[in-house]
Order: structure tokens, then sequence, then C-alpha cells
């Protein structure tokens, strides 16, 4: 039977020492739907490209309405380790909801967030057919270039 098991975990703070650092997630899914173009795939999101995955969701999804996503704290410090990981449960309990929603799984807005690592605005081109690649082009040359396996410097670069 099918699967669809996703990861939200190992939450870095990006830009530490700057007035713009962010707390950014790795996203691993793993699964044998027929939904998918790649059966694996590991990318790093931070909270306000979820905000706007949200956003398109709902849009394309019409009346049926999107989970909600854990809520946004203005003013929060990025060593507040308990406020990262009550949002990192609450990404995953969104993404986990999500991917339950049969009308959504449809949506290339979705697939292009958790299958690639092309910021929201490549993804918004590349879904109107205005990028280089298809919606499948972009994830097949994301899985193939072996990107969402590099975790440490030389790692997985076997070609």
């Amino acid at each position: 039977s099918e699967f669809i098991t996703v990861r939200v975990q190992d939450p870095r703070v990006q830009n530490k020492c700057s007035w713009n650092a962010y707390v950014d997630f790795k996203i691993f899914l793993h699964t044998n739907s027929k939904a998918f173009t790649a059966k694996t795939s590991c990318v790093r999101r931070r909270y306000s490209e979820f905000v706007w995955l949200k956003k398109k969701l709902q849009k394309n999804a019409g009346l049926v309405p999107v989970p909600e996503l854990p809520v946004k704290t203005p003013f929060f410090t990025l060593d507040n380790e308990e406020f990262i990981e009550n949002r990192r449960k609450g990404l995953q309990q969104f993404l986990e909801r999500v991917l339950k929603m049969t009308v959504l799984l449809s949506d290339s807005h979705l697939h292009l967030f958790l299958q690639t690592q092309l910021s929201v605005t490549v993804i918004d081109q590349c879904v109107q057919g205005c990028g280089p690649h298809s919606v499948t082009g972009a994830i097949l040359a994301y899985a193939s270039s072996n990107l969402g396996w590099v975790q440490e410097e030389g790692a997985g670069d076997e070609s």
C-alpha cells in the first residue's frame, strides 16, 4: 500500500550574528506514492516559506480548508530551544496533515517545495511554465544532483 513519510528535523540558525537571522529545518520525504516524482528527497525550508506554501495550497484547494501552521511569534530569540522545538513539531504536523489530503497531493507548489531547493519565486515561475524546467524536470534535476543528500562537505558526491 502507498505511504508518504515526512520528517521535519535538524533546526539550524542561519545568519546567526545578523539582524536577519532565521531558523530553517530539514524536510526529509520518503514515499512510494505515484503522486511524487522522486521517492526520497531532503530540503531545507524556513517558516516564511511554509507560510507561502500554505497560501498557495489554500488558493488551489478552494473551499477545502488547508491545515494550520504553528502560530507566528513576532518576538522570540533564536536560542529559545523550546520555542524552536515546538515550531518544528507544528511544521511536521502541518506537512503530515497536508500530505493526507488527496486534493493537495496534485499541487505542483507542494511537490517543488518538498522536492527541490528552489526559492518560492522560482517555484512560482516553474508552476506557471516560465522557468527553465518543467515541474517534473526541476524535481528530477534536483534529485539527480544529490544536493538533497550532501550533509557535510564532500559527502554524497559519487557521480
